[in-house]
């Protein structure tokens, strides 16, 4: 693709980044097949190649309108159209570049304005939002349906070992999950523990997703560094790995190197941090499972019927589609097969808050293609992707880590 970046852009090293990225582009198309917008809405403007030229034409020096604004708030981020490139477009990355020149030339309206506000405000706070999802549990039987099914129920953490292993992996407590899942990490503690690793919790909070794709990049930031300084001191002392059990956390850590590159401070630090990064699949596949010592009795009786959901931050920005899958079967649990399963549930962060009607379309395909099998159990691997999916299903929906955790003897 031939560019003529707009002289008032050419100094933005972001902007140079966007420039390689566009001449990557050669038109093929093969991204619109992929793109859950493109193939719900049938405009080209809502699918990878449409949004690409549009973000070129900014660039190149033409007014943002808010209907350039709509057309990349509606895209999903869910990287399909990555996996799916024949050249190797790294069309998140411009999308950031993209939506971030477009914020400063089209104001959003007030109300838009507070709504993001209120998220950043309580999101990606577990102070904040942990009493909002208690109340809501406390009073979830007299709430409206629409409210209450985005509530989960209360959740026992169960007990977290206290053992010493020599080998000790970082964990990221996150911002969401501790209030509305708190067992997962408790589950991948104890499922560590047999392996012979201490899952340590440093004092570490959200990754800075939320704040980073409602284009508040400088506060997205504060939470990586604030995440780097927590992890460093354990860094230093020889942790082997950063372990993510929320995918969605898993690919914004993992790009930290990429986003912090220009800090002098911390660059280096971003550059380990990003590389330490596994999701506990990695983890997982990497280690004798025999040492788990699961029940073969409860694996074959209670186990066999699971729809796995892998979400687009695990298979697409993460690169790691089939490993879970690999290590549930390795370790005897049952997967159904489930259609179309490279496609988005819809949750992707905030998405479904900001984009209601197209996430509301995505679940219920979703959910009719992990409902086909009639399974015991949906698992998957990231808290949003969890939530979501619940909030429309009477199957349980539980990390995949927990259904390990529950056959240990």
């Amino acid at each position: 693709m031939q560019t003529n970046i707009a002289q008032s852009y050419k100094a933005k090293a972001s902007v140079q980044a966007a420039e390689e990225i566009l001449r990557k582009c050669v038109h093929c198309g093969f991204c619109l097949a992929t793109c859950p917008t493109y193939n719900i809405l049938g405009d080209e403007l809502d699918s990878p190649r449409g949004r690409i030229y549009q973000i070129k034409q900014v660039l190149e020096g033409e007014q943002a309108t808010p209907v350039t604004q709509l057309h990349l708030d509606r895209c999903l981020t869910c990287r399909n159209c990555e996996t799916t490139c024949p050249s190797g477009v790294q069309y998140s990355q411009l999308l950031d570049v993209g939506r971030a020149v477009v914020e400063e030339q089209v104001p959003r309206s007030i109300k838009a304005q507070f709504m993001r506000w209120g998220v950043k405000a309580v999101l990606p706070h577990p102070g904040r939002i942990g009493p909002l999802v208690r109340a809501g549990q406390l009073f979830k039987k007299i709430l409206p349906d629409q409210i209450a099914s985005t509530i989960p129920d209360r959740r026992e953490t169960g007990m977290v070992p206290g053992n010493q292993h020599p080998r000790q992996m970082l964990a990221l407590p996150g911002c969401v999950q501790p209030s509305m899942s708190p067992g997962v990490n408790a589950a991948a503690a104890r499922v560590l523990d047999r392996l012979g690793i201490s899952l340590i919790s440093a004092n570490s909070g959200c990754c800075g997703a939320i704040n980073h794709h409602l284009n508040d990049h400088a506060g997205g930031m504060d939470f990586m560094r604030g995440n780097i300084d927590a992890w460093w001191p354990a860094i230093e002392a020889g942790a082997e790995a950063i372990v993510m059990t929320a995918s969605g956390c898993g690919a914004m850590v993992k790009d930290y190197g990429h986003l912090l590159s220009d800090d002098p401070d911390y660059a280096e630090k971003a550059r380990r941090v990003s590389e330490l990064t596994k999701d506990i699949s990695e983890v997982l596949h990497n280690e004798n499972l025999q040492q788990l010592k699961l029940d073969p009795a409860v694996v074959a009786d209670q186990y066999q019927q699971i729809a796995f959901h892998p979400p687009c931050t695990l298979q697409h920005g993460q690169q790691l589609a089939g490993r879970t899958e690999a290590v549930l079967s390795q370790l005897g649990f049952g997967l159904l097969p489930v259609d179309d399963v490279q496609e988005c549930c819809g949750s992707a962060g905030t998405y479904s808050i900001f984009q209601p009607a197209i996430s509301k379309t995505l679940k219920a395909k979703k959910l009719a293609n992990l409902h086909r099998s009639k399974p015991d159990y949906i698992a998957t691997a990231n808290i949003g992707c969890s939530l979501h999916l619940q909030s429309a299903t009477e199957t349980p929906v539980v990390h995949w880590v927990e259904l390990v955790d529950r056959a240990l003897v």
